[in-house]
């Protein structure tokens, strides 16, 4: 095999190869996972005797505790220390190499200082690398000695440093102790709100990056190239998509685009608010500047040439992106053959809001064809085009978008198949393109005040007190409840359908004719679908027209009455989400279907039922009005946690618009000193990087002058009192919701909130990057954060999220075969789509992520252990990497996998990991919650399960008292909790705490199953068998206390392992389902087949035995 000689790209490639080998253990700049820390800290430890390992958790986990540490949010093994194999690897000041130089194939000089203080000069040439003699003031390009030539620089540096060559090969050792899970790139990085304080090494290949992407100057950059990220993203879509290869090909290549895209977004936003990025419009304000990076317009969330002052000015330009972000996906989702939407992502960084595009070929010359359909000027100029009216069309169904007409600035009347706002743009490519898809779905009009919208309030509306103003007139309704509400009106026509034609049937005459028949039952159809609202009289078809409440918007005169209809049916669709909506999100959270753990489940569980953030306040009153509102205590702690920290969220948007970048850091800690620190007077830091200037004005400051104070120092005017005095305003304001409380510390104390809880969610809302530390918030002398806590701000990305259709089909085919009993057919569609997201969108993958997991307990449940612990390891895995340590998500696969370990007779390592699933609901939401009851339950079966029955008996009554909050003290759960507390008391021979506990848990299971069923019946003999038992006891007692031979008394039961793992399952809600006669007939005759053929293996063996005998 021969090397190839290398290139200036290929020299640059190798170097970065290098540097990534070298810092592979490093926890800078990935995403974190700390479960080879639990699963693999103790190996052999684990099995069913008592060992050396602690079981007693530390004191901040334990139930009551009210202390919450943050150091152990990311833990550090001592054997996990990065290992230094260089001290300096950095690119030379002699480069370039000169003419001369070049001509001996020299591309590139580096510098290198080892372990050993040694200085090495290295030249890179097309053959490989050598040692040169230059030093740092003197240029000598001959060989040194050793006069050694090495293809690859690791392997010269091995023989020039011993120190090098022993730390690598310790560091590629600790490498493949790794999981390869562990190794893998993210597509999107994760960025942690805490971060260890770590000291800054030398980088030359980051350095190189960041000094091209500051100066703008990415084509400069040897091995960044620019993308046409528009021509990319268009021709992966026009791939052909008839079979499932060509689909998955094409699914592969828009996810890994639209992956890079983010990134590059990402990137180039923060570059730009950093200002190394010239805009394209230096002469107008800042905040108007718009950019073209790397082939992507970037602009920002305010308000240019007053394009949105009739809905709300820089409001509505603020809510403008995510709403265009939301149509971009709800269009991409359609997928409509030859109609082109834009790469877009969103971008919050430092308080602002950054739109992130791909560029429309041509859109930027002046010489291409402006709008041809729609209007970008609120409906004063409108176009169409047949083209567009012919893509539109299957899309509009898709989306329920009515076709409607409306008045041009000519007064004639324009077809339109979408919001009037859309417009479509030809590009130089040819290509048709759809932008603006901000009133994609139909308005709000609870959040609308026009005269118009007021004529017909539904009594639901008035009710809530809708409707009410909005500081934008953009508020839609999400795609949710579009749904939602379409299939409330189709079970009502159907029923009316139904009904009315029953009734034509049973009073319908044999002799009467056949027409006039069929025309009584047209006419009960149109009248089902006038009631309805549908748009058509002879079938169901329910639509929205987005433009109906939108200023400017003129409908031709024969149109009014359908606008009337309209209008009638978008009220009707407000009122359903007042009246049905919110109290479905609070029947999900009280039957458990949904359990929030923080601000990001609480909102995806109210988005599922279609209902917007904005209506946290309507649904925490609706939640007040409920007789079970105590068993929602943890929704309305976490609700009011929402509003104050979006609300605070919103304020620190306009504060820190006044900040310089000097006074970042001392900014930000003031503020959520402001928000969360109990100090009297919170007093910002001094910024103490910042000099004195020598230049100093002679001439006296005028009146004028002292009031041209700088905007930098206005933030630090803020005061705790003023920062609650504007969090309440803005609660009123945008969720209408009121605090009545004085100060934050007395409502915190009010709904038992964590201030932990706060700052966690503010950190990841807003981007702040922590110091991983404890904070002490109670202080009154101190403040809890100084400028030194802020380590970094980082961007909040919202973009597109592509997957494979096909995957996501075979998922639900899954499900419904495993709700019917087919467990292994759930299993092989699982696997089927496995595969398929896998090489759509790579393994590190929140589908991924949720195949593994539902393929593991389907396995589990056949009783297939070994395979379900392999499959939950790896799902827990994907979750820390794409959606953090702490997230909620992580928590819940952590306590499955610990069931895993318990089957599997590790015993430890499930005790570690529920431990430390403990530990991240404690951080996340606190004590109080009905996910720490399970969780309690669980660490007590296994406490119990290794002979620590007092620390079993501590979770085990915790999660009793849990359980009777948020269950009922006559549920099913209830009862299975003082089983539990039963069996370890009877382990203590405590049998009369034993028989309190299970004559509870018998009332429940009579009371609510009945006597004849197995529960029951079960419950009734224990409850015998300990009163067995407590009469021996009792008279072996007395017994001893006269004097006379002791009876002999039966041994205590020892916990067993199959009895223990028995209840953890019905805590966590498994049964085990016996297969049918037709999957054993299957597995035994496959059982057959692998017999014969070993048989006829066995066979042949004998047979070539004796033949060469």
């Amino acid at each position: 095999m021969l090397a190839d000689s290398y290139s200036v790209r290929d020299v640059r490639v190798h170097l970065r190869h290098v540097r990534n080998l070298l810092r592979s253990l490093d926890l800078a700049g990935r995403s974190l996972s700390y479960l080879s820390l639990l699963t693999r800290a103790h190996p052999g430890s684990d099995n069913m005797e008592k060992d050396s390992v602690s079981r007693s958790p530390p004191f901040y986990i334990l139930p009551g505790c009210k202390e919450r540490r943050l150091i152990p949010l990311q833990p550090i093994r001592d054997d996990w220390k990065p290992l230094q194999c260089l001290r300096v690897l950095n690119i030379s000041s002699w480069n370039p190499p000169p003419g001369n130089r070049k001509l001996h194939g020299d591309l590139m000089y580096i510098s290198i200082l080892t372990m050993e203080e040694r200085e090495l000069s290295i030249t890179c040439c097309t053959r490989g690398f050598y040692l040169n003699q230059s030093t740092a003031f003197n240029f000598n390009p001959k060989p040194a000695g050793p006069k050694i030539l090495c293809h690859s620089l690791v392997e010269l540096l091995s023989q020039l440093s011993p120190s090098f060559r022993k730390n690598f090969v310790a560091l590629q050792k600790r490498r493949v102790y790794q999981h390869p899970y562990e190794c893998i790139r993210a597509p999107v990085q994760v960025c942690t709100w805490v971060a260890p304080a770590g000291g800054h090494s030398l980088d030359c290949v980051t350095a190189e990056e960041t000094a091209g992407q500051r100066l703008g100057l990415m084509a400069t950059l040897t091995f960044v190239q620019i993308r046409g990220w528009n021509e990319e993203l268009q021709r992966s879509r026009e791939l052909p998509r008839a079979s499932l290869q060509e689909r998955r090909r094409r699914d592969t290549r828009i996810f890994r685009i639209n992956s890079d895209f983010v990134a590059a977004a990402a990137q180039g936003a923060a570059s730009m608010m950093e200002g190394n990025v010239m805009p394209l419009n230096p002469g107008e304000p800042p905040h108007l500047h718009v950019f073209v990076w790397n082939n992507l317009f970037f602009s920002q969330g305010f308000d240019m040439s007053d394009h949105y002052a009739p809905v709300g000015g820089d409001a509505a330009a603020h809510a403008a992106a995510m709403c265009d972000l939301r149509g971009v996906q709800a269009y991409a989702s359609v997928d409509t053959e030859g109609l082109h939407t834009l790469g877009t992502a969103v971008v919050d960084y430092r308080g602002v809001r950054v739109t992130a595009q791909t560029v429309v070929p041509g859109l930027l010359e002046k010489n291409l064809e402006q709008i041809v359909y729609g209007s970008n000027d609120n409906g004063k100029t409108v176009f169409t085009h047949p083209r567009f009216l012919e893509l539109l069309d299957e899309s509009s169904k898709s989306l329920r978008i009515q076709p409607h007409r409306v008045l041009d600035h000519s007064g004639s009347p324009v077809e339109l198949r979408s919001a009037i706002s859309t417009v479509g743009i030809f590009g130089s490519d040819g290509r048709p393109y759809i932008l603006d898809l901000l009133r994609t779905f139909p308005p709000d009009l609870n959040f609308l005040l026009s005269a118009e919208a007021q004529q017909e309030v539904p009594a639901a509306c008035r009710s809530f007190g809708f409707p009410r103003r909005h500081r934008h007139g953009l508020a839609s309704l999400r795609s949710q409840l579009v749904e939602a509400f379409v299939q409330h009106r189709y079970e009502l026509f159907a029923k009316m359908a139904s009904d009315d034609l029953g009734h034509q049937f049973a009073t319908e005459k044999p002799e009467e004719p056949q027409r006039p028949a069929e025309q009584k039952r047209r006419n009960i159809i149109w009248k089902a679908c006038e009631n309805v609202g549908s748009v058509s009289d002879s079938r169901f078809d329910i639509r929205f027209n987005p433009d109906v409440c939108f200023p400017g918007v003129r409908f031709p005169s024969e149109c009014l009455p359908d606008v009337q209809r309209q209008r009638r049916l978008l009220w009707d669709a407000a009122a359903f989400l007042l009246s049905n909506q919110i109290p479905a999100v609070l029947r999900d959270c009280l039957d458990h279907t949904a359990v929030p753990m923080d601000g990001a489940t609480l909102t995806s569980a109210i988005h599922q039922r279609g209902v917007n953030v904005r209506y946290l306040g309507a649904m925490l009153k609706e939640l007040d009005k409920m007789e079970e509102r105590e068993r929602l205590s943890h929704v309305q702690r976490i609700s009011i946690s929402e509003v104050i920290t979006r609300s605070a969220k919103h304020i620190f948007r306009t504060y820190m618009k006044d900040v310089e970048p000097a006074a970042f850091s001392a900014a930000v800690s003031h503020f959520l000193n402001c928000l969360l620190s109990s100090s009297s007077a919170p007093v910002p830091d001094s910024c103490s990087d910042e000099l004195p200037s020598r230049h100093k004005s002679r001439r006296r400051r005028t009146q004028s002058d002292r009031a041209n104070v700088p905007t930098s120092s206005l933030w630090a005017k803020l005061t705790s009192d003023d920062l609650w005095i504007r969090i309440k305003t803005e609660a009123e304001d945008y969720y209408h919701y009121t605090f009545k409380s004085e100060s934050i510390e007395e409502e915190i104390e009010k709904h038992n909130l964590q201030k932990i809880s706060l700052l966690r969610e503010m950190s990841i809302k807003t981007g702040i990057q922590l110091q991983l530390r404890e904070y002490v918030f109670e202080c009154r002398h101190k403040p809890a954060f100084s400028e030194d806590d802020v380590v970094n701000m980082f961007p909040v990305v919202k973009h597109l999220k592509p997957t494979s259709t096909d995957a996501a089909g075979l998922v639900q085919q899954a499900q419904l075969a495993a709700q019917q009993g087919f467990l292994r057919a759930g299993v092989d569609l699982l696997g089927r789509a496995l595969t398929l997201f896998s090489s759509v969108c790579g393994i590190l993958h929140e589908d991924v992520s949720m195949c593994l997991r539902l393929l593991g307990r389907l396995r589990y449940t056949l009783g297939e252990n070994d395979d379900a612990l392999v499959l939950q390891e790896k799902a827990v895995l994907i979750s820390e990497r794409i959606q953090g340590t702490d997230h909620p998500q992580t928590v819940q696969d952590y306590t499955h996998l610990a069931l895993y370990f318990f089957a599997g007779g590790r015993l430890s390592t499930s005790l570690q990991l529920l431990y430390r699933a403990r530990y991240l609901i404690l951080l996340v939401i606190g004590e109080d919650h009905p996910q720490i009851a399970l969780l309690d339950s669980m660490l007590g079966l296994v406490l119990h399960a290794l002979m620590e029955n007092e620390l079993s008996l501590k979770f085990l009554q915790n999660a009793l008292t849990l359980t009777s909050k948020y269950h009922g003290a006559k549920s099913l759960k209830h009862a299975h909790s003082h089983h539990v507390l039963t069996i370890v008391y009877e382990s203590k021979g405590e049998f009369h705490l034993a028989l309190q506990h299970e004559k509870e848990a018998y009332i429940i299971y009579k009371n609510q199953l009945g006597e004849s069923s197995d529960s029951t019946k079960e419950s009734s003999e224990y409850l015998q068998r300990l009163t067995d038992q407590g009469v021996i006891l009792q008279r072996a007692i007395r017994h001893v206390a006269s004097g006379k031979p002791s009876a002999s008394v039966s041994p205590l039961r020892l916990p067993s392992h199959p009895v223990i793992l028995q209840q953890l399952n019905l805590t966590c809600g498994i049964t085990f389902i016996p297969p049918s006669e037709k999957e054993l007939r299957a597995e035994l005759n496959e059982r057959r087949k692998v017999q014969t053929e070993d048989v006829a293996y066995q066979l042949l063996n004998q047979n070539g035995n004796k033949q060469q005998l």
